[in-house]
């Protein structure tokens, strides 16, 4: 499908507007809403999650319990191409310095998505009755080191952008003499305005603070494969949610398209970064 921009652009940039076009993906924003009172099976950042009975509580390598980041429940989200249609899909990382993210593991080019300290989990047929789901989480400490401090409701938009300036592929799609013009900030925030950078999202291109990490782990055949955005959660901080990664940083999810068609969620590329 071809997209346009339906706005008007400088000299400078007007020459490039075909090959920006040609890069235009629909994507869903995520808006946090000022509201502590989630259901179970909302989509919400933070909180608790939905859980059958009798499912077992998702726990690292060595069986410290997870904390949920994030819950999409994908019957309250606008319909995504290629995403799912219905279902609830989570996102849990470990309570510790580095958010479950090991570093270590973009040098392990065999298995550089373990889930040790991460796991994403997808209820494809959730079941909406209380009395059928775990409502007791009096067993889960107190989380000290967690990007996300409380719990928040979602809001859902779909809308339509352009390449983001930090996604590796941005020179190579837009050509190198691009790079040149945003030696003038006018023409780079010009840019970011068609453009928006650090938004909460399912979908679309990814940001980061500092360089994508699809592009210093090439050698590894399922590091390149993960050209999908499954989701993307930003610092924010709000009058009901605190979400800080490190110092002002984003954190992100990648998958293969493959593996997004078959609602396959068990090899995610999980990464974030701070300033």
């Amino acid at each position: 499908m071809d997209y346009k921009l339906e706005v008007p652009l400088s000299p400078e940039l007007e020459k490039y507007r075909d090959r920006i076009e040609a890069t235009i993906k629909p994507y869903i924003e995520i808006q946090t809403q000022n509201n502590n009172d989630v259901n179970w099976w909302e989509s919400k950042f933070g909180g608790f999650p939905y859980l059958p009975k009798g499912f077992e509580y998702p726990k690292t390598c060595d069986g410290k319990y997870l904390f949920l980041l994030a819950q999409l429940n994908f019957d309250e989200i606008p319909p995504l191409d290629g995403f799912p249609d219905r279902g609830i899909l989570q996102f849990y990382i470990a309570d510790d310095d580095l958010y479950g993210l090991d570093f270590g593991n973009y040098a392990n080019v065999d298995n550089p998505a373990v889930e040790q300290k991460f796991k994403i989990i997808y209820f494809p047929q959730p079941d909406f009755q209380v009395e059928n789901m775990i409502t007791n989480y009096d067993f889960l400490p107190k989380p000290e080191a967690f990007p996300v401090d409380g719990c928040c409701s979602l809001q859902f938009t779909k809308k339509y952008a352009p390449i983001s300036t930090s996604d590796y592929q941005f020179t190579e799609l837009l050509g190198s003499e691009i790079d040149e013009l945003f030696m003038n900030p006018e023409i780079e925030d010009e840019y970011l305005e068609i453009s928006p950078s650090f938004d909460h999202k399912i979908g679309g291109y990814p940001d980061f603070v500092q360089n994508d990490v699809r592009e210093y782990s090439s050698n590894c055949d399922l590091v390149q494969k993960s050209k999908i955005l499954l989701f993307q959660m930003n610092t924010d901080c709000n009058e009901t949610v605190d979400i800080m990664w490190g110092d002002t940083g984003v954190g992100n999810f990648f998958i293969d398209e493959s593996a997004l068609k078959q609602l396959d969620f068990s090899k995610v590329l999980y990464n974030w970064d701070c300033g």
